[in-house]
């Protein structure tokens, strides 16, 4: 008889139907923690496969988001399809997607017609707006969730326009609490035996991201103008230039204050009355930024980082991709890896951030391509014959 895995999700199989960046983090997150998941793609591929290059079916971010799953393809257009997803729904334990609310019901595998294929399935779905309200059917993008939301109104500087996050900050942290919803499930499902229906809007999700925007306003009863890398209430909180870089720094305590004036060698403002306390430097704000942007800029970022470090000051150097990338620290943590895949040759790709002391790791495994394993799923999971896989594959049914 085999063991379980040591992992936390051994045995629990996901049909993930997700897509873009949202579906395939939180069914990534599943993977990683021992669940086996089963990447289901129309037989063109998912959006991103679509921006690969001539003859690959392998982007960087399906790289970097789908390690550790199975692929297959799957036409829901077709009756036969339809019936194959009843087939797999029967063995599995969740079903992920992230298309626009209604697709799925349209097909007929909605959430209604799957829990009674098999009660025990979490279903589990994505969407900018949500299933239900009025704005229900508006159009999502990480950009759009981001201006709706109230995100890009808070960000840039006051003289300037809003401006968006750089990274897709939203279909990632609404991705994170997609994984957290199903894990709800599958826990309620061990005492009652019966499955849920779970969703997790983008909008919602990136709501309480806005808490310190939500309480200045509370507190004065007028929207918080835009303050760039600064803080409201807060001095020095900010972005400084160092000689080849940034560096940003934030002191929330003055006992960071006072570390911080060692570091710079000007111990002597201590006694300054325009630099006694927070409420005197949010006074003088300029001439503290100025002050400190004095001394950064003489000195390479590392350097910096290595004096705030020493003296306890919570400071660290802006890096680029480059630099992230190659981070020692994750890399001596196992959070980042270096891989050879065999579409798209070395890269550097994340493993999850969650980590549960005591579970064995879960080895990496690169990305699969396009419906590699039809065969593996249909005929070794579902007991088809070659003859029927490729009756499917020719009618474009898989």
């Amino acid at each position: 008889m085999t063991s379980r895995p040591n992992h936390p999700l051994a045995g629990v199989v996901v049909l993930d139907f997700g897509q873009v960046y949202q579906g395939p983090y939180a069914t990534m997150l599943m993977a990683k923690a021992g669940a086996d998941v089963i990447k289901i793609e129309p037989p063109q591929g998912e959006p991103l496969r679509r921006r690969a290059p001539p003859g690959k079916s392998t982007t960087f971010p399906i790289a970097m988001l789908n390690g550790n799953k199975r692929a297959i393809t799957l036409n829901l257009k077709d009756k036969r399809g339809v019936d194959l997803l009843f087939r797999l729904a029967r063995q599995g334990d969740v079903l992920l997607e992230n298309f626009a609310p209604g697709v799925m019901d349209r097909l007929g595998v909605g959430w209604n017609v799957l829990h009674e294929v098999n009660p025990r399935l979490v279903y589990a779905s994505g969407s900018g707006y949500g299933l239900s309200g009025p704005d229900r059917d508006n159009l999502a993008m990480d950009l759009t969730i981001q201006a709706v939301s109230g995100l890009i109104s808070t960000t840039g500087f006051a003289d300037g326009p809003p401006v968006k996050a750089g990274p897709a900050v939203v279909d990632f942290l609404s991705g994170i609490h997609l994984y957290a919803a199903v894990l709800t499930a599958l826990y309620e499902r061990e005492h009652t035996g019966v499955g849920r229906l779970v969703e997790v809007a983008m909008e919602e999700a990136a709501y309480a991201t806005m808490t310190s925007q939500f309480e200045a306003y509370w507190r004065t009863g007028t929207v918080p103008p835009r303050t760039g890398n600064a803080s409201h209430g807060r001095v020095p909180i900010n972005v400084y230039p160092a000689r080849d870089g940034y560096v940003a720094m934030n002191i929330a305590v003055e006992e960071h204050w006072h570390n911080l004036l060692k570091a710079m060698g000007r111990e002597e403002l201590r006694a300054d009355p325009r630099f006694a306390d927070n409420a005197a430097r949010v006074a003088n704000r300029e001439l503290v930024d100025r002050t400190i942007a004095e001394w950064t800029a003489t000195l390479p970022k590392m350097e910096i980082f290595a004096a705030a470090k020493r003296l306890r000051i919570p400071l660290a150097p802006v890096r680029d991709v480059a630099e992230v990338m190659n981070d020692a620290h994750m890399h001596e943590r196992g959070m980042l890896e270096r891989i050879e895949h065999d579409e798209i040759g070395p890269i550097v790709v994340p493993n999850s951030p969650l980590r549960v002391h005591g579970a064995d790791k879960v080895p990496t495994t690169p990305s699969p391509k396009l419906g590699q394993h039809n065969e593996e799923i249909y005929g070794g999971m579902l007991g088809l014959s070659q003859d029927e896989i490729a009756e499917l594959k020719g009618d474009g049914v898989i």
